[in-house]
């Protein structure tokens, strides 16, 4: 499929999947910092994992950057253990903690100050974030636009022939930065109902072709 028909497919379906699911109302979080930590723990497993880890935060009263920075590495990992591979996650929280008093004076307002491209930087340079967690904490915790891409996107575009399985995340993204107005509502909206349609139609194995909204796309399943 050349680039001006996935252009104009990737905003087709764009409205396809708003008017077949409505709006998804994400990321779920009460804080900008829940958004933050919901974005590293997710790492490696389901959205679900993640609610229990939080649930106990929140109930330690942990959901502070003071608290955040004042606790052990090791105590962190315990309270956090639902969401899996909890001593790396600990890790990696504490290093998100750090750069940002570090960089920041702990301050996620003066952080979030900085423009795109300067702050997908910063958050890259922090250990443990690679693209799709600076990327998501860009666009669900500060409200900037920039898509974020996981592995539904990959895969639901990669079976309707929109691209190829060997593209890249840089790639992928640009597609849809370039299909797209800037928007971050819309980047919000739009990844939500692409994790929507891979979780429930567009499964890693025996998808619900039939039954999908984007059934009458060109696929290969």
């Amino acid at each position: 499929m050349g680039t001006s028909t996935a252009k104009v497919s990737i905003r087709r379906i764009y409205q396809k999947l708003f008017f077949a699911f409505g709006p998804q109302e994400w990321w779920p979080a009460r804080t900008r910092l829940e958004v933050i930590v919901g974005a590293i723990l997710v790492q490696n497993t389901n959205w679900g994992n993640v609610e229990k880890a939080i649930v106990n935060l929140r109930q330690q009263h942990l959901l502070s950057l003071e608290k955040l920075k004042n606790i052990s590495t090791q105590q962190l990992a315990l309270v956090i253990k639902p969401a899996g591979y909890f001593r790396v996650k600990a890790k990696r929280l504490k290093n998100f903690i750090h750069f940002l008093f570090k960089e920041f004076d702990g301050s996620l307002n003066m952080m979030a100050k900085k423009r795109v491209p300067q702050l997908r930087q910063s958050l890259l340079s922090v250990n443990g974030v690679g693209p799709e967690t600076a990327d998501s904490i860009i666009l669900y915790a500060f409200n900037k636009p920039v898509f974020v891409v996981d592995a539904y996107t990959k895969r639901v575009f990669t079976r309707h022939k929109f691209v190829k399985n060997t593209i890249d995340y840089q790639a992928l993204q640009s597609l849809f930065s370039e299909s797209l107005v800037a928007d971050a509502i819309m980047f919000n909206e739009y990844h939500a109902l692409i994790v929507y349609l891979g979780k429930t139609f567009c499964k890693l194995k025996k998808p619900l072709c039939a039954l999908c909204p984007l059934k009458d796309f060109p696929h290969t399943v």
